[in-house]
């Protein structure tokens, strides 16, 4: 699996945990990937997905906006 995959693949499955839940904590969520995904490498996921419009982020608590 190439690098990039790799990383695709991350942000999907920490993007199909938050729609699942509907909304979560966000120290939360990383406490449950903190032993696989940096803290840097986490919260670049998240932004992303915040840009992309696929979920809001307020007071810490993360919730999805994408399409269900």
């Amino acid at each position: 699996m190439t690098p990039t995959k790799a990383a695709l693949e991350i942000v999907v499955a920490v993007a199909d945990a938050i729609r699942e839940l509907g909304s979560v904590p966000s120290g939360h969520l990383y406490a449950r990937l903190m032993g696989n995904l940096s803290l840097d490498n986490y919260n670049a996921i998240v932004k992303l997905l915040e840009n992309a419009g696929a979920i809001k982020v307020e007071n810490d608590l993360i919730t999805w906006t994408g399409p269900r």
